[in-house]
């Protein structure tokens, strides 16, 4: 269920993959516990699908959870709890609460340059959105400097799948 749910998610099928990440949630909530890492992926997986159909208040909520069962179960610096600390920051984007979106951003992109690298494809995702954020709070510069740091460094990765997205990113602060 969760590959079909994770298919339909790939196709933009959001009512369906809700549908079917609900039940996922749900079995894994019962069969495995709530703070197992697999729940607390459905429920990561859930709350991106809320965002990406609109419904920010539940994405938020149930992103909040995810992060702080992560938080707690992972601990602060766990690769999942920067993802899930990521795409909160990703629906407070979405719903322009830009103070939270970028103390956010900022943390998820200092921890992921301790614990990953900076040459790593999640510090790079981590730094485009702080940029985005710069961008959307008139600070220009600050993000096109942010944004050319990326790009250099994709640049590095010939394959890196992120590097058109970035360019665009650069391209929309000109």
């Amino acid at each position: 269920m969760n590959n079909l749910a994770t298919t339909y998610t790939d196709q933009g099928r959001w009512k369906e993959a809700e549908e079917l990440q609900a039940q996922v949630m749900e079995t894994f909530k019962t069969v495995l516990g709530v703070e197992h890492p697999d729940t607390l992926a459905s429920m990561n997986n859930l709350a991106l699908t809320y965002k990406n159909r609109g419904r920010l208040k539940e994405a938020e909520d149930l992103q909040v959870q995810v992060m702080k069962m992560r938080e707690r179960v992972l601990g602060p610096e766990h690769p999942d709890t920067l993802t899930g600390i990521n795409n909160l920051a990703l629906v407070y984007m979405d719903q322009k609460r830009w103070i939270e979106a970028e103390e956010l951003s900022v943390q998820v992109m200092k921890k992921r340059k301790k614990v990953l690298g900076v040459e790593h494809s999640s510090t790079l995702v981590s730094m485009s959105n702080l940029a985005l954020v710069y961008k959307n709070t008139g600070r220009q510069k600050k993000a096109e400097d942010l944004l050319i740091q990326v790009i250099k460094r994709r640049k590095r990765e010939a394959e890196d799948p992120h590097m058109l997205t970035s360019m665009n990113n650069l391209a929309l602060i000109y």
